[in-house]
């Protein structure tokens, strides 16, 4: 759809390339939606088929949207399950700051028990997929209301 300034109406191949130039345009917008729709997608399919869960597919979108742009980062958007400052950080981070949990050993029983769910041997642990089976774990859904 073509934009529409005071007398003048651009065609639509330059409202596309406006859309590349000017990052706050809603074409970017709907193409971050379409990545992130994507990327929900994928994240559900993985509880479905790797942890044996239905997602609860509004929840799931609201714990992706709160992971914030690291969905996208392919280092960040997954959790390293064999280094301990991650799932230090997954704790502290996540169940104790973002859930609002007290700090204690059940954290990181819930963390490895979470790890186990999706496959040790499963080498992309995605962090929005872990930390919606932390969130239903511990009841803890409100906190995305």
């Amino acid at each position: 759809m073509p934009l529409i300034f005071p007398f003048v109406q651009i065609p639509a191949p330059v409202t596309v390339f406006a859309a590349l130039v000017w990052p706050k345009t809603s074409f970017n917008r709907e193409i971050t939606m379409g990545k992130r729709d994507e990327l929900i997608a994928k994240y559900a399919e993985d509880l479905k088929s790797k942890c044996g869960m239905d997602a609860d597919m509004d929840l799931l979108t609201k714990v992706t949207i709160g992971c914030g742009p690291a969905i996208y980062d392919a280092d960040a958007s997954t959790v390293a399950a064999t280094q301990e400052g991650e799932l230090e950080t997954v704790k502290n981070n996540f169940l104790i700051k973002k859930l609002g949990l007290s700090d204690g050993p059940e954290l990181m029983e819930a963390i490895n028990k979470a790890l186990e769910t999706y496959g040790m041997s499963e080498r992309n642990k995605y962090r929005a997929v872990v930390y919606y089976m932390l969130t239903k774990h511990f009841g803890k859904e409100a906190v995305y209301g």
